[in-house]
């Protein structure tokens, strides 16, 4: 999509009315910071690292001190730790693995990588009667550990492993993927382009599942009904690279529910479309609206296994898709119950699909309001949209980083929404409503506003009040809306509520 260079940071718009108003926690280039509604900065942890981070009850917050930083190291984060509001450190893990780089002396690392979860809560975000726990408690952490598995590929893997560990840092339970090769669906032509390139990162290793969010489901209603699937303690997750999303039981570490790498396999699943290169996938909460649903920011950008394409001439990376999709769906019949793609954010597939649109990280929270908090990630753009897709809080990142000398990304890998009450150090904050600016007629100091303010010429036998435009519709009577080389029917820009 066209980006410009100067725009507006900060709150864009906030309806107090129709918002579930709390404080938001991000993970920016100034550590992590939190805010209200407003837009106004409450607290930040200066320096905090986050992977994401995460608000506890309390004022707590959980994130990393710092990154490894090796050419043998991908995505490693060297602890969890847990700080609070005054910045002490009250917890901490980091003995997953003894890690000795480049020549450096020995150290112990958690090499944790882009989620965990507290005990207490399924998900990490609010939900009724489910708050992590402060004090006490098992933590949930997706690791990495290197491995060598010939019937994936002769290279070395970074492998994604999920471990349990109690409050004094002692491993409780442990699942590698890599065990689970043959329960993940690649066929034969998947096969052969991960055994040639396993998503590989010099000498790090091959990233080839890159599990990206892993979760407990929590209680349920489909447990609750018989379905053994859905045990509270079975943990949900989702593999960007290979395009997987998955169920494992606990009991046996065995996969009991899985979607992809391939969408055409049923009618249930290419209704569903494909789900490429996601994020964030989990189960709502019982206690919010829409429970037991999955909710996931389907990224699209490109990721899979698979035969070659003109996108793909290797085969890896072959699923593309310029546009993404929040998606809530049923884990039983796979039918679609919500959606926020472009056409619910008000821009039609063809045209303008890539301005709602984040190729990597992103996330989605559903509210206790039934409304849904969406980060948009590699744009810094949070947005709180209604069960009618109205937007009805805004965000830009207004923090920067600069990457390679050259580059600058206020990317936003996560944010979560909490309840005031979980800050008991704040007053709660009086917040009032921020109506969006009109864009046709706003300026930067120094841009006159030309909007109806220059001479208008009337042509003879044109009336002045048409709209010309470059695509075909000549009245409301056509079904067909025609796009240079593509023709779009209006019977197919219905939403999905």
């Amino acid at each position: 999509m066209g980006y410009p260079t100067i725009f507006a940071t900060g709150t864009l718009r906030y309806d107090n009315k129709k918002a579930w108003s709390g404080y938001t926690l991000f993970p920016s280039a100034r550590g992590a910071l939190l805010i209200d509604m407003n837009g106004n900065e409450v607290q930040r942890w200066a320096g905090l690292d986050g992977f994401p981070n995460k608000l506890l009850p309390g004022g707590y917050v959980l994130g990393n001190s710092g990154r490894r930083k090796s050419k043998y190291a991908y995505q490693d984060q060297l602890d969890l730790i847990q700080v609070d509001w005054d910045g002490n450190i009250v917890w901490k893990f980091d003995h997953t693995e003894e890690i000795c780089d480049d020549g450096r002396t020995k150290t112990w690392q958690a090499r944790q990588h882009h989620d965990y979860q507290r005990e207490g809560s399924s998900v990490g975000y609010y939900a009724p009667g489910a708050e992590p726990k402060v004090e006490n408690g098992n933590t949930l952490l997706l690791v990495h550990e290197n491995v060598r598995n010939r019937d994936i590929t002769d290279k070395l893997l970074i492998d994604d492993k999920i471990i349990e560990v109690d409050w004094e840092g002692n491993i409780l339970w442990s699942w590698r993927a890599s065990d689970h090769f043959e329960e993940l669906g690649f066929d034969e032509t998947a096969k052969n382009v991960l055994y040639r390139n396993p998503s590989v990162h010099g000498e790090a290793g091959g990233d080839w599942m890159h599990i990206n969010s892993m979760s407990t489901l929590g209680p349920n209603h489909w447990y609750d009904e018989g379905d053994e699937r859905f045990h509270p303690d079975n943990i949900i997750f989702d593999a960007r690279n290979a395009n997987i999303l998955g169920i494992i039981d606990k009991k046996t570490g065995n996969l009991v529910w899985r979607l992809g790498p391939d969408f055409n396999e049923t009618e249930a699943t290419r209704k569903l479309g494909w789900i490429i290169g996601q994020h964030h996938l989990h189960m709502i909460p019982k206690g919010l609206p829409g429970e037991g649903n999955l909710l996931v920011f389907d990224n699209g950008g490109y990721g899979g296994y698979g035969a070659v394409n003109p996108g793909s001439p290797t085969g890896n990376n072959n699923a593309l898709r310029d546009y993404s999709r929040v998606l809530e769906f049923n884990p039983v019949t796979l039918e679609i119950v919500w959606q926020y793609t472009p056409l619910e954010a008000g821009f039609l597939l063809f045209t303008d699909a890539s301005k709602f649109y984040s190729s990597y990280i992103s996330s989605a929270q559903r509210l206790p309001n039934g409304n849904t908090l969406i980060t948009e990630g590699s744009d810094g753009h949070l947005l709180e949209v209604t069960p009618e897709h109205e937007i009805v809080w805004e965000y830009i990142n207004p923090y920067f980083s600069n990457v390679a000398g050259n580059f600058y990304n206020n990317m936003i890998y996560r944010a979560y929404r909490v309840p005031y009450e979980w800050v008991p150090q704040l007053e709660i904050p009086n917040e009032e409503s921020i109506e969006p600016i009109d864009v046709e007629s706003f300026r930067v100091p120094g841009s006159p506003i030309g909007k109806d303010k220059g001479k208008t010429t009337i042509v003879e036998g044109i009336d002045p009040n048409t709209n010309p435009r470059t695509f075909e519709a000549k009245d409301d009577e056509e079904e067909d809306i025609n796009f240079c080389v593509a023709s779009v029917k209006k019977s197919e820009l219905e939403k999905i509520d």
